[in-house]
């Protein structure tokens, strides 16, 4: 088993400026399609991605505290360098954060946060101003939006 990783801090300027280097170069490489699954529920917002093995990815510069569901085995980039984190995990991820991701393994993770929204655009301004870095937004994007009780 991994370090259990319980907080997903917030991030230095110097930390989020390192993986939005790693960002830049990683663009430069071919791109894979991730498709996104958006779940809007009792006033609830969730978004699942999966990233396949030895798939690298970076995210988004999350501006709102959330909930992050990791089940799978990867390394994280956090403000205290990269950590692997293994088995199923509910993490308390904070503002201004923006991770950089390796799955060892086939990882799923999921993204919970409390929302009035009414579409996933409104959702995805409401977590991030780096919404055209959203695999939800590309132009190859797959998304799946479920919706339950408002």
């Amino acid at each position: 088993m991994g370090e259990l990783v319980q907080v997903l801090g917030g991030m230095s300027p110097q930390a989020v400026d390192a993986v939005r280097q790693l960002e830049t170069e990683s663009l430069k490489l071919p791109q894979m399609a991730i498709p996104t699954e958006h779940v809007f529920h009792a006033g609830m917002y969730a978004r699942t991605i999966r990233i396949p093995a030895d798939v690298m990815l970076t995210g988004a510069l999350i501006k709102i505290p959330t909930l992050l569901i990791l089940d799978g085995d990867t390394l994280v980039y956090t403000e205290d360098g990269t950590v692997r984190v293994t088995g199923h995990r509910v993490m308390l991820g904070a503002a201004g954060r923006k991770q950089a991701f390796l799955a060892v393994a086939d990882t799923m993770l999921t993204m919970v946060f409390p929302t009035m929204a009414a579409t996933v655009e409104e959702a995805e301004a409401e977590f991030t101003d780096e919404i055209d870095l959203l695999f939800s937004r590309g132009n190859d994007a797959a998304n799946c939006v479920i919706r339950g009780v408002v």
